[in-house]
């Protein structure tokens, strides 16, 4: 073999080599590429309400769920959902077994629900635009009441045995005015004559009914349903006592809840009225205004609400 012979050959073996660590280098540079570390959160959020029509609540609270879900991402949350129960019980039982991370009610559920499941009070929520609220005790203009005194021996309507307005906060300001208050089955059983005796209508309406047509003595509402009694109707009315204000409505979190968790859906809730879509959120949400703490603290707040509980669970 000439020289020329011997250096093509020598190029062409020089070639093949460095292809083939080219092909090893490449293979090397794949077996050493990570795949992706972007993780899709998989866990859920998950939001609720007691409702015997779940697909209405579904309906009111899934944005909101959503929203909450979308900015979880850090704790593997990466979807909201909107769970209902159908009563007090179902609740805490969702929330004690940490089927439900969140829960709106008004003070009085709110906390009965709270004591059978741990759970836990955070935040107000200001429900129909409306941080607080109170009960009204009303009566005939004709009726020649003038006081809670004049009430004895009679018989008040009351709304449901779980209402914060219609129930816990009037029976608990009766009881700490010293009456003595006793449930009735009817509007025309008889009260002993140092008593009040209250009575369940059920509604608004059938209390406002019961009062102009004399079945009871007097009713009670919140005050906000009471100013939008049509003005006639009003006119016939006169207001005997109003109760302090409580929380419209009560943010509550399950037990065992991550407290860091807890800490970054607190902000999410109460920045929520300021960030881009909240307005829209909150509006679907029951009108809602915004979540925020409780101006005199958590648990002074909480303190004075388990008092009025108090009253009314132990009488």
């Amino acid at each position: 073999m000439n020289r020329r012979a011997w250096l093509a050959l020598i190029v062409i073996v020089v070639a093949l080599a460095t292809m083939l660590v080219g092909c090893k280098d490449d293979d090397d540079k794949k077996d050493e590429t990570p795949e992706s570390t972007a993780v899709t959160p998989t866990g859920i959020i998950a939001i609720g309400d007691i409702s015997d029509n779940p697909t209405e609540k579904i309906a009111i609270y899934q944005a909101l769920a959503d929203y909450l879900g979308s900015h979880l991402a850090e704790f593997g949350i990466g979807t909201g959902e909107v769970r209902i129960a159908p009563d007090m019980p179902g609740m805490a039982a969702m929330l004690e077994s940490g089927q439900l991370d969140i829960y709106f009610d008004s003070p009085y559920p709110a906390l009965i629900v709270s004591g059978q499941s741990g759970a836990t009070p955070i935040l107000r929520r200001w429900k129909g635009g409306v941080e607080e609220y109170h009960t009204v005790f009303f009566a005939r203009a004709d009726s020649g009441l003038e006081s809670l005194e004049d009430l004895k021996g009679q018989a008040v309507a009351f709304d449901e045995p779980f209402s914060t307005s219609g129930y816990m906060l009037p029976r608990a300001f009766l009881i700490e005015a010293g009456f003595t208050t006793t449930e009735i089955p009817n509007p025309e059983a008889a009260v002993g004559a140092d008593a009040i005796g209250y009575v369940f209508s059920g509604e608004d309406q059938n209390t406002i009914e019961w009062v102009l047509s004399g079945r009871v003595a007097a009713g009670v509402t919140d005050h906000l349903s009471y100013a939008e009694i049509p003005e006639e109707t009003r006119s016939q009315l006169i207001i005997l006592v109003e109760t302090e204000n409580v929380p419209r409505q009560l943010v509550v979190v399950r037990p065992g809840l991550d407290p860091e968790l807890q800490a970054a859906i607190v902000q999410l809730l109460m920045n929520l009225d300021e960030a881009e879509g909240g307005a829209e959120i909150l509006q679907q949400a029951e009108e809602t205004a915004q979540f925020d703490e409780f101006p005199q603290g958590t648990d002074a707040a909480l303190a004075r609400m388990r008092e009025l509980l108090a009253l009314v669970e132990g009488s």
